[in-house]
């Protein structure tokens, strides 16, 4: 099993995007029932795919897993929690106040705030009440992407802190009455996640230099928060078979540099190492092998045969000339955690650079990393990261200055208040977004945008940001107004949904791709990251992964894309390079891990 005894009752799993939280919280989950014990696995990424892992609807409620007894499963599901969340909030009013009341009080536990919170409330049942979970002998959480799982850790003290300060009784997610019943369950929560006796937390990595960075950044945030007892896995770790795949020697060699430089912090962590298996961890088999190495020969993947592929898509740059036809407009990448988003954006903008275009380069992922140094290395390229904190704070004195400005201490007390809410700082983000997207009436901007749970959370928050900004400022900037017309223009915005030649990470793409139309946003075309199938390989372990591309790729050609892009596996070496390969006339494209 990849998390051995002594375990606590409840297991954290968080990490960088795409390094396999899910595979090994999964894993964890059938080893613990397996050992007869009663378990409950919990997803509380916004775009959690247990459902896949699993091959069972999953809902809000525990659900039996067929094939593994004692093992249950559910998603924290944001929207259905914030759905939930507002009817016990207004409901008890209905029938009692005047209707007018009742839709104001709708109005107010309609925003982007209150599904986070909706989603944070019912996380914090789970762990704050030891009564929903006394049935179970452990409970696994399968975290979202760091960015979010770090704002969904923070929230308990933010919130203990925002009501310790509170003065008056509104917040932007309505009367705080409804909230000040929960706190009891908030302080719980915070509790139980800092008490080492109930909590583990398991950083998962990959033995990659940005996913160890960010394993360590998220060891020491979380050890601020009190959250101290904690784990690593290696997950995904490669040996060479065959020594003469100059592939296969450069991938555990760029494995073994990694983790030659492991962060002290996340160094003196106990560790597991977990070997990288040539199937997609889907299904019980699967997961079984991953907690016994021996099972892998067994599994019903292994029988197929080690084909060729007839035919592939092009090449990355083969989009360029048409992206680059307008003149000006948006890029956005768009994808699961960990496809390379980050770098499929930079080669974009570099690409569009060296043409001589006028490009800006930006993130709106709290866990990217951009090289900010590019724009002074690069003609024609300027590069930003939204920062959250800064943001926040020119918000809230503009808030302050507009709104604010006119009203008496009482007043501004209250607003001030309301501005310290930790949902503030979504609506700042919001608008700082749509601010760059406006940047692209007068060059191209590239995006590269958070995980796809976030991005909807985002793109879907604009009618909800509209009312929050009326209710604190005079006027509604023209980018937001614009934001949304400008992202359905596809003359304006092309969309490239980033994904790798993988089950779930199609599969997801595919549901945001279902999600980005029914917006009215038409994506442009589909890239496919990090591809084994061109490349001649020899090491039987690449091989056998090669060959599990096949039907992926053909799914993502034959069925979801408009167009489709295919960017080869590179060494880290290549990645941490990055585009500086652009240099060369041949304008050379690498894969990235993002």
């Amino acid at each position: 099993m990849v998390i051995r005894n002594p375990v606590t009752k409840n297991l954290f799993f968080t990490g960088k995007g795409g390094v396999g939280k899910t595979s090994i919280a999964s894993a964890t989950a059938v080893g613990l029932a397996d050992e007869g014990k009663q378990v409950l696995l919990v997803s509380t990424d916004p775009a959690s795919n247990l459902d896949e892992v699993f091959g069972v609807e999953l809902g809000m409620r525990p659900t039996p897993i067929p094939g593994v007894p004692g093992l249950f499963a559910m998603n924290i599901d944001p929207e259905a929690a914030a759905l939930a969340y507002r009817e016990r909030m207004v409901g008890p009013y209905r029938g009692i106040l005047p209707d007018a009341s009742v839709r104001s009080m709708e109005e107010q536990f309609s925003g982007a705030c209150t599904i986070e919170i909706a989603a944070f409330d019912e996380f914090s049942r789970i762990m704050g009440d030891e009564s929903a979970t006394a049935e179970f002998d452990h409970v696994i959480f399968d975290t979202a992407p760091t960015g979010h799982t770090l704002r969904l850790l923070q929230l308990p003290a933010a919130w203990t802190v925002f009501f310790k300060n509170s003065v008056g009784g509104n917040s932007c997610l309505g009367p705080l009455s409804g909230l000040a019943a929960q706190r009891k369950l908030y302080e719980s929560a915070l509790e139980a996640l800092s008490n080492p006796e109930t909590t583990t937390l398991v950083l998962v990595s990959r033995a990659e230099r940005t996913a160890l960075r960010e394993a360590e950044r998220t060891r020491r945030e979380l050890g601020e928060l009190g959250i101290r007892n904690q784990r690593i896995v290696l997950n995904g770790l490669f040996t060479a078979i065959e020594p003469s795949d100059p592939v296969a020697v450069a991938l555990e060699s760029c494995g073994r540099a990694a983790l030659a430089e492991l962060p002290a912090g996340i160094a003196s962590l106990p560790r597991v190492e977990v070997p990288l298996l040539p199937f997609g961890l889907l299904g019980i088999p699967a997961l079984r092998a991953l907690n016994n190495p021996a099972l892998v020969s067994l599994h019903p993947s292994m029988a197929h045969t080690q084909e060729e592929f007839d035919s592939l898509p092009s090449s990355l740059d083969s989009l360029i000339p048409e992206m680059a036809r307008a003149g000006h407009g948006v890029i956005l990448t768009m994808g699961k955690g960990g496809v390379g988003k980050t770098t499929i954006a930079t080669t974009i903008a570099l690409t569009l650079a060296k043409l001589g275009h006028k490009v800006h380069l930006s993130t709106t992922d709290p866990a990217a990393h951009l090289d900010l140094t590019l724009g002074e290395r690069t003609r024609n390229l300027s590069v930003s990261c939204i920062d959250p904190v800064a943001e926040t704070r020119d918000y809230t004195a503009e808030v302050m200055a507009t709104a604010g400005r006119d009203l008496d201490e009482q007043g501004k007390a209250l607003l001030e208040e309301d501005l310290r809410s930790p949902c503030t700082e979504e609506i700042a983000v919001f608008r700082a977004f749509a601010r760059v997207v406006d940047r692209g009436r007068d060059g191209f901007v590239v995006l590269d945008t958070a995980p796809t749970g976030h991005t909807l959370l985002l793109l879907d928050a604009t009618e909800a940001y509209h009312r929050d900004v009326l209710r604190n400022l005079s006027a509604m900037p023209e980018s937001v107004r614009e934001l949304l017309p400008r992202l359905c223009d596809p003359r304006f915005s092309r969309v490239l949904i980033v994904t790798l030649p993988e089950a779930t990470p199609v599969h997801e793409a595919a549901s945001l791709q279902r999600d980005l139309m029914r917006a009215g946003i038409i994506p442009f075309a589909w890239v496919i990251n990090q591809s084994l199938a061109p490349l001649s390989l020899k090491d039987p372990m690449l091989k056998a992964r090669r060959f599990h591309e096949r039907p992926f790729i053909q799914e993502v050609s034959e069925e979801f894309a408009p167009r489709t892009a295919l960017v080869p596996w590179q060494t880290d070496i290549a990645r941490q390079a990055g585009t500086a390969l652009l240099e060369h006339e041949s304008l050379e494209f690498v894969g990235a891990t993002g």
